[in-house]
């Protein structure tokens, strides 16, 4: 059996090595795809793939109390996007914007 020093170091260098690998694999992978045709149309397109989800993923649950916030913090979110092109502002104010309706204007005392 080896002795508590020898079965940290080696521990630790295991740890070190996978570390290591996991933070240079990316890096690797993502060198011959740099010039993919696929990778360039995913990132094209991706982003309002992931807005539909998200999206449908928050109106799953909308039911007839929760509906007007929603509502008008969709519109919002449309408005700003529509507005400045910048996803970040438009999910971004469109999740304050519905945040301060559904706590201050509809919140439902008791």
């Amino acid at each position: 059996m080896p002795d508590h020093a020898t079965y940290v170091a080696a521990a630790i260098a295991i740890s070190a090595a996978v570390t290591w690998a996991l933070r240079c694999l990316p890096f690797a992978a993502l060198a011959p795809l740099r010039a993919s045709d696929t990778l360039r149309y995913l990132s094209v397109h991706m982003p309002v793939g992931v807005m539909v989800i998200l999206t449908v993923y928050t109106l799953r649950d909308v039911s007839l109390t929760t509906a007007p916030p929603v509502a008008l913090a969709l519109a919002a979110t449309l408005a700003l996007h529509l507005w400045r092109r910048n996803a970040v502002l438009s999910v971004l104010g469109g999740t304050a914007i519905h945040v301060a309706l559904a706590s201050a204007v509809f919140s439902h005392a008791g």
